[in-house]
């Protein structure tokens, strides 16, 4: 992941964070609806990300499916 320049606020847009995180809008509302808006809530029109969110987009974009981890079914 890119250096965050701590001059800016830890404050990010979905467009500033996809650019940080190098992928797409699209890409970034997938792996949001994968791993945190996936109990049947809605994604926030709005969506602001902080630093500590992009860290962990960052894993879940960067990670393989591993069989040997069982990962949670999406809740319902």
């Amino acid at each position: 992941m890119p250096n965050v320049d701590k001059r800016h606020s830890d404050c990010y847009s979905e467009t500033e964070a996809a650019n940080l995180l190098g992928i797409s809008v699209s890409r970034l509302h997938k792996l949001l609806d994968e791993n945190i808006f996936n109990d049947g809530s809605r994604r926030p029109p709005d969506l602001y990300l902080r630093g500590s969110d992009l860290v962990l987009l960052e894993f879940w974009n960067r990670s393989t499916e591993n069989l040997n981890v069982l990962r949670m079914p999406r809740r319902g």
